[in-house]
C-alpha cells in the first residue's frame, strides 16, 4: 500500500533519529520518550474559551475545555475523551492539543479523562475509571455547565477501545449517548487480524508493540475474551450511540477497526467510516507533521456537530 508522502518524509526522520523502539523500554523510560516526541510531531496548542484541570469522584484526574467562540453561559455539548497510549502511555498533557482542537472545531465542551494506566493498574482498572467518568460527566451538567442530554465518548488507540467500551456500557444502563468517537480503536485484544501480520517493522506502532503494550494492560490471557477489554467480542453491537470510526491502513489496528465499523452497521447502527489508505497508527496527533491529521480532526468535529444538531 502506498504511504502518503507526509509519513515517508517522517518515517524517514524517526529512522534517523535512531531512537530506541517503546517496546525495549520498561514503561517510566517508555512514557519519557514518549511525551518527548510531543513538540516535534504536534502543533502549537490552538486558544480556547477556557481550560481546567480538576479531579472527580475515584481520584481521576480530568482536563475540561470549552470551544473558543462558545457562550460561557451555555450549556454547551460534551465529549468524555479517553487519550491512547496502549493503556501505558499518555495523559492530559499529550492529548491537549487534540481536545483543543476538537472543542473548537465541534463549538462544544470535551473533558479529556486521565485513566488509571498499567502495569501498575491492571485491566478493568481503565475501564472502571472510563465509565465513572461518563457517569460523572452526565450527572453533573450544572457543575459543568453542558447538556447531559448531548454528551459523547471518543477517543483514539487505547482511548477509542475504552470509548467503545464505554458506548456498550451506556447502553446496558440505559443511557443515551450522542455518538461514539473512534479514532484506530483497539477492539480484540486477541492479535488474531492479518493486520497484526501484515504491520510487523518500519512503523511507530507495529505487532510487537500492541504485544507489548497487551501484556502489561491484560491480568490473564483470558482478559482477551472480556467484551470490557476487547469490544468487538460483545453478544451485540446494537444499540450503541452513532459512531465514527476512524482507521488507518498502515497500522496493525487497522483491521479490527474495520471489523467493529462493520459490525455497528449490520447491527443497525449508523456509522460514518473514515479509511485513510496511506496513514499510520497515531496520525491525529502528528498535525505539525502530517496534513491528513487536519482532515481527520475537521470531520470528527462535523460529525460531532450534526449529531448534536
Amino acid at each position: 500500500m502506498t504511504l502518503d508522502p507526509d509519513v515517508t518524509v517522517l518515517l524517514d526522520l524517526i529512522k534517523s533519529a535512531g531512537r530506541p523502539a517503546l517496546d525495549s523500554l520498561p514503561p517510566p523510560e517508555a512514557r519519557v520518550a514518549f511525551a518527548a516526541g510531543r513538540p516535534i510531531l504536534q502543533p502549537d496548542p490552538a486558544e480556547v474559551a477556557s481550560v481546567r484541570d480538576f479531579t472527580i469522584p475515584g481520584d481521576i484526574p480530568v482536563r475540561f475545555y470549552r470551544g473558543i467562540g462558545t457562550d460561557t453561559d451555555a450549556k454547551l455539548p460534551c465529549l468524555v475523551y479517553y487519550h491512547g497510549g496502549g493503556w501505558v502511555l499518555g495523559d492530559l498533557d499529550s492529548h491537549d492539543v487534540l481536545c483543543r482542537r476538537i472543542a473548537n472545531d465541534a463549538g462544544c465542551a470535551v473533558m479529556s479523562v486521565h485513566y488509571r494506566l498499567a502495569p501498575e493498574h491492571k485491566f478493568p482498572a481503565a475501564y472502571d475509571d472510563a465509565i465513572a467518568a461518563m457517569h460523572f460527566a452526565i450527572a453533573h451538567p450544572d457543575q459543568l455547565s453542558i447538556d447531559s442530554a448531548k454528551v459523547a465518548v471518543g477517543g483514539d488507540s487505547a482511548g477509542g477501545n475504552l470509548a467503545a467500551a464505554a458506548a456498550l456500557a451506556a447502553r446496558d444502563s440505559g443511557i443515551e449517548l450522542t455518538h461514539q468517537v473512534l479514532i484506530y480503536p483497539a477492539t480484540d485484544l486477541a492479535m488474531g487480524t492479518a493486520s497484526y501480520r501484515r504491520v510487523t517493522e518500519g512503523f511507530p506502532l507495529v505487532a510487537r508493540t500492541m504485544e507489548w503494550f497487551i501484556g502489561h494492560y491484560l491480568r490473564a490471557e483470558v482478559d482477551k475474551l472480556n467484551w470490557r477489554a476487547s469490544p468487538l467480542r460483545a453478544g451485540t453491537l446494537a444499540g450503541t450511540a452513532p459512531a465514527i470510526v476512524v482507521i488507518a491502513a498502515h497500522d496493525p489496528l487497522c483491521d479490527e477497526g474495520l471489523a467493529y465499523a462493520k459490525r455497528l452497521e449490520l447491527e443497525g447502527v449508523l456509522v460514518e467510516s473514515l479509511y485513510f489508505s496511506g496513514q499510520l497508527h497515531g496520525f491525529i496527533s502528528m498535525g505539525r507533521m502530517l496534513r491528513a491529521s487536519d482532515t481527520a480532526i475537521r470531520m470528527i468535529a462535523n460529525s460531532l456537530r450534526a449529531s448534536w444538531s
